[in-house]
């Protein structure tokens, strides 16, 4: 029969709570466990664990206990193991210590502890099968007893009861059908791998797997739980019209969304290289949501994140005038369409667009509104995957301030509608043709020149838009109108 040594069965044993009283443990080795009466302990074999059967009736007096240590030493007994209550007089210690015998203690039925042990002596898969049960109980009662450091405590709880080391391995591509995946919520984080090939690590690993995936979700919850609902308000904030600005600022700062800092966003639009139209999947949008969080997370900056459609944001908040504050914020996102690129494939790009550090909730607005039509205008120039920076000079910049302004958005629509009902083909192709024509001065030829088209088909197609319009392109009024409604919309075109 395979052996096994005292040491390991006390470590495996904790859950019964044994404990060595007297002699000696070290090197000691177990053949075989046998229950045994208190006078019947001179009968055990020689290298086995004997376990005292308790007297229902009473506990036993202690000269008792001197007589039994006697005869375990006689017998050539591993150890002695007395369950219950039992206290040890100090004759019985200096017998034990004496004879070299370890005298045990355990808070546990005999049968329940004898085919433990017994297990843990044959090996094989028995030993296995006991190893693995006892890492899930101690795994469970490491979780609930440090829910705020629950990773380490899971691991190391597994390992000592296991004899084996686990560790946590990172890979954003394991399935969550695997059987060592661990995810937090359906988002898979990584591979709980044995650091040795073993038996009971094979049959444990799935449960520890399972528990540390639950502590890991409880985890996030508790640490990103309120940044995700700060994400409504920001983009609640960015929808608004503006004359609830003011109003949804305090609520903001009730909500810990500190709006009187500078902020800075990055606007993250991920597309897909075969068809634009095609979304990204759920599961890869919550990955990236959950790696955002944790690029962020114990930064100095104050960062916030929100969903808006298929987009992603991410604002980061400082004080008025911090040097390198959208560096910071690029630096961040690099790493972070690094992860995109990676759990994503090659079919998918992310292209961002930074917005410049803008004060205020009026400037949070200003800044998201930057990135998002800088993210989309690279889109749109097939510059898929860039990080682009808004241009802060020129008619641009005066530009993107106007577009801030829903209403200015509406009023501006409101001008092109007539367009708009020629379909969205023609629209886009009347929208360049008027623009090109506005701003060179009504002038067909240079039109023409920057359309590659002859000046009488550019002609046609003014005269056909004009009518169409029912405005006159030679009042000054109009042509400003004009000129800046279609600025804002090649600007702001959808993608």
């Amino acid at each position: 029969m395979a052996q096994t040594t005292l040491a390991r069965v006390i470590d495996q044993c904790d859950q019964f709570g044994m404990i060595c009283r007297a002699g000696d443990m070290e090197g000691v080795a177990i053949t075989g466990v046998e229950m045994l009466a208190l006078e019947d302990v001179g009968l055990s074999s020689a290298g086995n664990l004997v376990i005292v059967l308790p007297n229902s009736a009473e506990q036993p007096r202690a000269y008792q206990i001197d007589i039994a240590i006697r005869r375990a030493i006689a017998a050539e007994a591993a150890a002695l193991l007395l369950v219950g209550g039992v206290s040890l007089a100090e004759t019985s210690r200096s017998l034990a210590d004496r004879g070299a015998l370890p005298v045990l203690t355990a808070n546990a039925p005999p049968s329940e502890l004898a085919v433990f042990i017994d297990r843990l002596v044959r090996g094989g898969a028995a030993e296995a099968i006991v190893r693995a049960e006892h890492a899930v109980a101690a795994v469970g009662a490491a979780a609930d007893s440090a829910p705020l450091d629950a990773r380490t405590a899971i691991l190391d709880a597994a390992a000592a009861a296991l004899g084996v080391g686990l560790v946590l391995v990172d890979d954003p591509l394991v399935k969550w059908t695997d059987f060592d995946a661990v995810c937090i919520g359906e988002v898979p984080v990584g591979r709980l791998v044995g650091e040795e090939p073993d038996a009971a690590v094979s049959i444990a690993l799935p449960v520890v797997a399972a528990i540390l995936s639950r502590a890991l979700q409880r985890e996030s919850q508790e640490r990103f739980g309120p940044a995700r609902s700060r994400a409504d308000l920001i983009v609640e904030l960015l929808l608004a019209e503006s004359s609830r600005i003011d109003a949804l600022a305090v609520d903001a700062a009730r909500a810990g969304l500190p709006v009187q800092l500078t902020h800075a966003v990055a606007w993250i639009a991920p597309t897909h290289r075969d068809d634009p139209a095609h979304r990204l999947p759920a599961s890869i949008t919550a990955a990236i949501e959950l790696r955002a969080f944790q690029l962020i997370d114990n930064r100095s900056e104050v960062w916030h994140l929100a969903a808006f459609h298929d987009d992603l944001l991410m604002v980061t908040s400082e004080e008025s005038g911090a040097p390198d504050h959208q560096r910071r914020l690029r630096d961040v996102t690099e790493e972070l369409t690094a992860f995109c690129r990676a759990v994503a494939g090659d079919e998918w790009t992310f292209t961002v667009g930074l917005g410049t550090p803008q004060s205020g909730a009026s400037g949070l607005r200003q800044s998201a509104t930057e990135a998002r039509i800088t993210a989309e205008t690279a889109v749109a120039s097939g510059r898929l995957g860039a990080i682009e920076v808004t241009d802060v000079t020129g008619l641009r910049r005066v530009l993107l301030d106007f577009y801030a302004s829903p209403l200015s958005r509406t009023l501006l629509d409101d001008v092109l509608a007539p367009l708009d009902a020629l379909g969205p083909e023609r629209s886009a192709i009347s929208v360049r043709t008027l623009l090109a024509y506005l701003s060179n001065r009504n002038s067909l030829a240079r039109a023409g020149e920057a359309l590659m088209l002859h000046p009488n088909a550019v002609n046609y197609r003014v005269r056909r838009i004009e009518q169409s319009l029912n405005l006159n392109l030679e009042d000054p009024d109009s042509r400003f109108a004009l000129e800046l409604a279609c600025r804002l919309r090649l600007m702001g075109a959808a993608r």
